[in-house]
């Protein structure tokens, strides 16, 4: 590992709050623009390595880019690395969400950001695009390979579980290389009683959403739903799609939902127990795989293992990219927005968070005129 000085910190924490600040299109956009910053301008890890992180990070519960954070600062900076990477990614997300939380409280809404998204989403697209031609061409070693990432996606596409694809991925790229392989699934968790709706339930509940969600967004907001409105009453059906909408309309990562609903909930120390409680566990595990995943890569079925996960993870992300695809291009000047994007990534090393303020303006500027 890197011996991290000072500086090294200091470079850290200063990639990451700019990351929290103008990351926005989701966990696959993050990933992108982590790959383009860190491993082709920046070289602090190579492509293979960051295909093992982004393939371990996939296989355990909680928002995957944000565990991506803590284990690029694990492999930059050791221990204070993952903390450091993993604080500074949520922190300016979860501070924007508090705002926005304060204003819907205040003023009864949430600031419209249509115009802004309008431009930021087929920008984020070719971002995306790109990093997955750059960790394909890594990631996929062999036909074999190419042909389970094929079936991955076919699989998610429509509708199988992604921890069900990453595992089934790694079970045949490890059975592939004649190795003999156990899998083992957390065990089922059963219903939990309705906590009270006090501050510790609040941590406590967002504590053990952190603990055993895979999925995403998505996935979060069907717990979300369940349990805060169906099973408890804490908040209303509008209440909820309003705390999502100011989820996805900020940057980083999509769980800072917690932020707002505990605000929401318990004013600033209920938005601090949600932010808290979602966040820690992922702390927790991926300081585990920080010690497991060298000598995953040490073993050579356990490292074939590994490359039908990471090709897996990939798919996954092309599948989210599809679906991202089909909501950014609306018309015709998204799609030509999309495709300049798409060429400045790809004959210049154009940083992509200005990439992505730029297609925010540009968004702006756009729905202005129509």
């Amino acid at each position: 590992m890197h011996q991290p000085g000072l500086k090294d910190l200091r470079e850290l924490a200063g990639f990451f709050l700019r990351l929290g600040l103008t990351a926005f299109g989701g966990p696959a956009a993050h990933v992108a623009m982590m790959e383009r910053e860190l491993v082709q301008r920046r070289h602090w890890l190579d492509r293979e390595a960051f295909l093992d992180l982004l393939g371990a990070t996939s296989l355990i519960p909680g928002p995957g880019s944000t565990q991506m954070a803590m284990a690029i600062g694990w492999r930059r900076a050791g221990w204070l690395g993952l903390v450091l990477g993993g604080c500074c990614f949520i922190l300016p997300a979860a501070l924007l969400t508090l705002a926005l939380a304060w204003a819907y409280v205040r003023f009864g809404r949430l600031p419209q950001a249509q115009g802004l998204l309008y431009g930021i989403k087929p920008v984020v697209l070719a971002v995306v695009a790109q990093a997955l031609w750059n960790l394909g061409r890594t990631a996929v070693r062999s036909r074999a390979l190419a042909g389970l990432g094929l079936l991955v996606l076919a699989a998610s596409l429509l509708g199988l579980h992604p921890l069900a694809a990453l595992l089934g991925a790694g079970v045949l790229a490890a059975a592939w290389h004649r190795a003999g392989l156990r899998a083992v699934f957390p065990a089922a968790l059963g219903a939990a009683a309705a906590p009270a709706a006090g501050l510790a339930g609040v941590f406590l509940f967002f504590l053990k959403l952190g603990s055993v969600l895979f999925g995403g967004g998505y996935v979060l907001l069907a717990f979300l739903k369940a349990d805060l409105v169906d099973r408890w009453h804490w908040l209303t059906q509008a209440q909820l799609l309003d705390a999502v909408a100011a989820g996805q309309i900020t940057p980083g990562p999509v769980f800072t939902t917690a932020t707002f609903i505990g605000y929401l909930l318990k004013g600033f120390p209920g938005a601090a127990a949600a932010t808290v409680g979602i966040f820690l566990p992922s702390f927790l595990f991926v300081a585990l795989l920080g010690l497991l995943v060298p000598r995953l890569r040490r073993s050579p079925w356990t490292g074939a293992f590994m490359d039908g996960v990471n090709v897996g993870a990939l798919a996954l992300m092309a599948a989210v990219t599809f679906a991202l695809g089909r909501a950014a291009v609306v018309d015709v000047w998204t799609a030509l927005l999309g495709l300049a994007s798409l060429g400045l990534l790809l004959r210049w090393r154009v940083n992509a968070a200005w990439m992505v303020l730029g297609g925010g303006v540009a968004g702006v500027v756009l729905a202005s005129a129509r």
